[in-house]
């Protein structure tokens, strides 16, 4: 067996790999990619063929004049049971063979840098994929067959929380009762574990694991709280239409629900879904923003839409107010978002989801806040400031931590190998 194993945090909007080395338990190579898949309109068959994955598909994108199938927020899709398989270019890809294609191209740069094939790897899973059980045993099921499609022979699953504290155990000086949690894309996951950094190479930590826990919102659904309020009037929600003179009604809600979501938006460019549009543009009387929603779909603007949004977002990481501004192709607006404004209007419901789902969490293991020594927060999403405010209030600040909020739960997974490999 390789002395070589890899530990993969498949996420949301990034993905990332580790190479860790078995014999001195130390991380030698990090690789990292957004999770991103561009597929160019196919000319011949052999192009059908073609795609890229990470900054390289957005490059692509944008040379092709958005000519193509982007994919973005892909691991939303693995708990879906309705999606069967999708067909680009002519070629059927299932859940399974989309993951694949980003797993693979990670694997390959690890490879190449060790000139070994290394088929043993730690995988990171949300605590949930989905609060339905049967959609959550879907999820892992189609990631494995990612995994073996990818060339892992020998793969072990871990959840993404716990990879984020074996990570923080390496900073520790003495022994801590640490709430891990991370925030992502697509999920907010907890884990409350006794870490010791004298504990770092014992194979056994089962009795240190107290709890895990997790709910099914991250960064996307922040992202879609946006579009929804400060985005969709600008595509027609609110504008009539009239099938029937005299008798108007409201343009169909799944219009807006649909541009809300990204892994929904991915599906969206269907022959029916562009002549609903285009009937509901004629009967609203040519409404221009019924037209923005039109152009938005049949000129493929949902990814640089979603950056936009993205970017408002981070914005209000660091500034009181940001604005969500969207030139592109005729559609032009431009909206003021406060800080006070996204947390108490805009998000405030999903915050309110996560803290209460966190006061469950505490009191379903008896722990008061004062019990916890350390809050360790990881991942992109829990940089939103109206999110780590939730955890200021309720333990301090002095008990708020943070690590590399993009690769710390990748490089745990790998450390947490010779666990997850323990006999049961």
């Amino acid at each position: 067996m390789s002395q070589y194993i890899y530990g993969i945090d498949f996420g949301t909007s990034n993905s990332a790999l580790v190479i860790l080395d078995t014999h001195t338990n130390n991380i030698v190579k990090l690789f990292t990619t957004p999770s991103l898949l561009f597929f160019p309109e196919a000319k011949t068959a052999y192009e059908g063929f073609n795609f890229s994955i990470g900054h390289e598909a957005v490059e692509r994108y944008v040379e092709n004049r958005r000519k193509g199938r982007f994919m973005k927020s892909i691991k939303k899709v693995l708990p879906n049971k309705s999606f069967i398989d999708t067909r680009i270019n002519g070629k059927s890809y299932k859940a399974e063979d989309l993951v694949s294609l980003i797993l693979i191209h990670l694997k390959k740069q690890a490879d190449e840098f060790l000139g070994q094939n290394i088929t043993t790897a730690v995988i990171g899973r949300p605590v949930v994929f989905d609060e339905n059980p049967e959609k959550d045993a879907l999820a892992q099921e189609r990631l494995s067959k990612a995994a073996r499609i990818a060339g892992f022979t020998e793969f072990y699953f871990q959840m993404e929380p716990i990879g984020a504290a074996f990570t923080y155990e390496r900073q520790l000086n003495k022994q801590e009762l640490v709430l891990v949690a991370d925030f992502g894309g697509g999920t907010s996951d907890f884990s409350l574990m006794r870490l010791n950094p004298d504990a770092i190479h014992l194979a056994d930590r089962r009795t240190d694991m107290i709890a895990k826990g997790g709910i099914y919102i991250g960064g996307d659904s922040f992202d879609s709280d946006i579009m929804w309020y400060k985005g969709t009037t600008h595509f027609g929600r609110g504008v009539k239409e009239e099938f029937t003179p005299g008798k108007p009604l409201d343009l169909p809600l799944s219009y807006f629900q649909n541009i809300c979501s990204w892994e929904k938006m991915n599906f969206l460019d269907t022959l029916r879904m562009r002549t609903n549009i285009s009937k509901s543009y004629m009967f609203s009387g040519k409404n221009p923003l019924v037209k923005n929603l039109l152009t938005l779909i049949e000129d493929n603007l949902g990814y640089i839409l979603f950056k936009q949004i993205e970017k408002t977002k981070i914005d209000l990481t660091h500034q009181d107010e940001a604005f969500f501004e969207f030139n592109q192709h005729e559609i032009d607006f431009s909206e003021l978002v406060t800080l006070n404004d996204f947390e108490n209007n805009i998000i405030q419901k999903n915050l309110d989801r996560i803290n209460q789902y966190l006061i469950e969490f505490l009191n379903r293991q008896q722990i008061n806040p004062q019990d916890i020594d350390a809050i360790f927060m990881t991942g992109g999403t829990s940089m939103v400031r109206p999110l780590k405010n939730i955890f200021v209030e309720r333990f301090g600040e002095n008990k708020i931590k943070s690590g590399d909020n993009f690769n710390s739960v990748a490089m745990g997974l790998a450390y947490s190998y010779k666990v997850v490999a323990q006999p049961a």
